[in-house]
């Protein structure tokens, strides 16, 4: 650091030119002291919707206390989506800033024992920060395929996982808590092999225990401790980095586990909500994320801490949930998980960073989760080369409140559960079929004769996706056909 000095000289200068060269002085020391990089905290829900969080839905029947806070204390985006609507092609796409349909991944999800889906000289969220100093750790659901061997083999080492694509620090599951096999994994490593067997657990609609699916389990795994372990190791990552007061930033990727089935709330959140064990297993969530703000509280730079809270898709909530309970866990949006409608990949998406961010902004601008790297590459002043985060876009500006100084967002694909593809461009939205391409029925519906083949809708006058436009503006189907072609075929959506 450069270090400025009076000398014997400035004794003798009047008073008004030596306050000028103290202030002077001063400017030069806090000029030559480099801002510390941002702390980043992503925490990314499991099957959570729009309308779950009462800041977003004043209907909704989940007491959400902690992420109302969150969003009074941060900026809210109200227009922000997954990049598929299930969880193992968004994870690929939040870490990579890349849609997962360009893998081999081009519907459906990876399994429990699933090899590696993040290609090894793919640059990642995680190991753009370790390159720049930050300490990284991946706590919870990854669901991204471990190691090479198809099946895995979890009594060798998980190679390559989480540590291979920038994770200092791994502890969590191999895939969604109903999908075997049930073990927890540290690292390159089992900590517990799966040695025994568990039998299904039926749906919670179906007056069951939960939902899982047999298989392998580790002897002392049991559901419903997971989501509070997951809690604990997050809360202690915390502390310890609060406890070092390091130099060094770190980023917290939080996958949480819940509320995705099995619904499993513990018995402290019984009866907490008016939507049943799946509001009663949010109102845990954000109990959880209570825990992990009140943690972050504690640390030295609280208020350079970016911490950013979304969900990988809609909820798994059907019409005849939403009859039952009367509340609707997708907001107003049509459909739920894995439907190409927006009830399918419309999220919330939160994001509190006190020394920049205003309280209580709340911002409209298009935005999908693919964007966070490149919007944490534009905080460290960093650029993205040709091959990496091709389909990333800032959302820096919008978070500040700010001009652009990058292109900004205007379109975003989306892609539904068995492989349809959407598009979104301003108001407009092109489905390339018909039905709703996941879980609500019909999944795919054959058009008759002289009906449109696909569906176009005007989200600014039909946010409902009520009224099918297709026919009467085929221009605008034309060109938006065109542009998908275009994003599909040249492997980017953003200018290179």
């Amino acid at each position: 650091m450069m270090v400025c000095r009076l000398t014997n000289w400035a004794r003798r200068m009047p008073l008004s030119l030596l306050l000028m060269a103290v202030l002077a002085i001063a400017g030069c020391q806090e000029e030559s002291e480099p801002q510390k990089l941002p702390n980043i905290i992503v925490i990314l829900a499991d099957d959570m919707g729009y309308g779950d969080i009462s800041y977003y839905n004043e209907e909704s029947k989940i007491p959400t206390p902690n992420l109302s806070r969150l969003a009074e204390e941060g900026a809210v985006f109200t227009d922000a989506h997954s990049p598929s609507a299930v969880c193992t092609p968004t994870r690929y796409g939040l870490l990579t800033g890349r849609y997962a349909w360009r893998t081999r991944l081009k519907k459906g999800v990876l399994v429990g024992d699933s090899p590696a889906l993040i290609e090894s000289e793919r640059a990642t969220l995680a190991s753009r920060l370790k390159e720049l100093g930050y300490v990284t750790a991946a706590i919870g659901k990854w669901h991204l395929g471990l190691g090479l061997d198809d099946p895995v083999d979890y009594s060798e080492p998980l190679v390559p996982g989480p540590n291979s694509v920038g994770f200092d620090y791994f502890f969590g599951i191999p895939a969604s808590l109903d999908m075997e096999p049930y073990l927890y994994v540290e690292n390159e490593n089992a900590v517990q092999l799966p040695t025994e067997q568990i039998a299904a657990s039926a749906h919670r609609r179906k007056s069951g225990g939960g939902f899982w699916r047999e298989g392998s389990v580790a002897p002392d795994f049991r559901h419903i401790d997971v989501l509070p372990e997951l809690t604990d190791k997050a809360v202690e990552f915390i502390q310890q980095r609060s406890e070092q007061d390091s130099a060094e930033p770190f980023f917290l990727y939080w996958a949480l586990t819940a509320p995705h089935t099995p619904w499993l709330p513990i018995d402290e959140f019984r009866d907490r909500s008016e939507a049943g064990y799946y509001g009663d297993f949010c109102a845990q969530v954000d109990w959880s994320v209570g825990r992990l703000l009140e943690a972050v509280e504690q640390l030295p730079d609280r208020d350079n801490t970016l911490v950013l809270f979304t969900s990988d898709n809609g909820s798994h909530w059907p019409t005849d949930d939403i009859e039952r309970f009367g509340h609707r866990a997708n907001g107003f949006f049509r459909g739920q998980k894995a439907d190409i409608w927006e009830g399918g990949h419309r999220v919330p998406f939160i994001v509190r960073w006190p020394s920049q961010v205003s309280p209580g902004s709340k911002s409209s601008q298009l935005v999908c989760l693919t964007d966070i790297f490149a919007t944490v590459n534009e905080i460290l002043g960093t650029s993205l080369t040709a091959n990496e985060a091709e389909d990333s876009y800032s959302f820096l500006h919008a978070l500040l409140g700010q001009p652009s100084k990058h292109p900004v967002r205007d379109s975003v694909v989306h892609h539904s559960f068995d492989g349809m593809f959407a598009i979104r461009r301003g108001p407009w939205k092109l489905i390339l079929g018909r039905g709703s391409g996941g879980f609500t029925e019909p999944k795919r519906l054959e058009p008759g004769s002289g009906e449109p083949v696909g569906q176009l809708y005007n989200l600014d006058d039909d946010p409902g996706e009520t009224e099918n436009l297709y026919s009467e503006k085929p221009e605008l189907v034309e060109e938006l056909t065109a542009l998908l072609d275009q994003y599909r075929e040249q492997g980017h959506s953003r200018p290179l």
